[in-house]
């Protein structure tokens, strides 16, 4: 099965996390990461939260359960070791070293960013691709459309429990508008043609 480690970046936008997830979950590919990119993730949830107006002990909280709900449902996404590696790449961003580490470490063939500059072909190996999410969910849907549209079913059904309550319309409309999925929600659209 194809393996990604998805970036923080694309993992703290909610409904894109949750489509990237859920298409992991579906088993149309592998997701990975290290504990620094959950680290991340949970920081900036929990700020995210607060800027919305969530008091401070219950962004924590929340944000933790996020965290704990990615590594009991994806069990073997943790990618350990990667230290070794870190600092080999040459990276414009040394912080961004961790990343890389974890891909390689954890055989993943993508890195699923937005931060594209951060991660130039000439200091990644070669076995690895640096995609944004919306490439990613084109190359990903196309693979297997009935479960990518299976995912965003899914994710309808769970929606309303912190939210407002979408139908899978609603959901892809939301990515095509959001996050620039237009090629990806054709796909899934035309999948779920009879």
């Amino acid at each position: 099965m194809f393996t990604a480690l998805l970036d923080t970046n694309v993992l703290w936008p909610s409904a894109q996390r949750d489509f990237l997830l859920s298409l992991g979950f579906e088993g149309v590919y592998r997701p990975i990461w290290s504990d620094a990119v959950l680290d991340e993730l949970q920081f900036h949830e929990a700020r995210k939260l607060t800027s919305r107006g969530v008091g401070e002990a219950d962004a924590e909280c929340r944000a933790a359960h996020l965290i704990a709900r990615m590594r009991s449902s994806f069990g073997d996404a943790i990618v350990v070791g990667w230290e070794r590696l870190e600092g080999s790449y040459g990276l414009p961003d040394p912080n961004d070293e961790h990343v890389v580490a974890a891909a390689e470490l954890g055989g993943a063939g993508a890195i699923v960013t937005l931060n594209l500059k951060d991660f130039p072909a000439d200091r990644i190996p070669t076995s690895i691709r640096v995609l944004p999410p919306a490439a990613f969910a084109l190359e990903q849907a196309s693979l297997n459309p009935p479960a990518a549209m299976r995912a965003v079913d899914q994710l309808a059904a769970r929606s309303g429990a912190h939210g407002p309550s979408r139908s899978a319309d609603d959901i892809l409309d939301l990515l095509d508008a959001r996050y620039g999925m237009a090629d990806a929600v054709e796909v899934i659209r035309a999948a779920a043609r009879p």
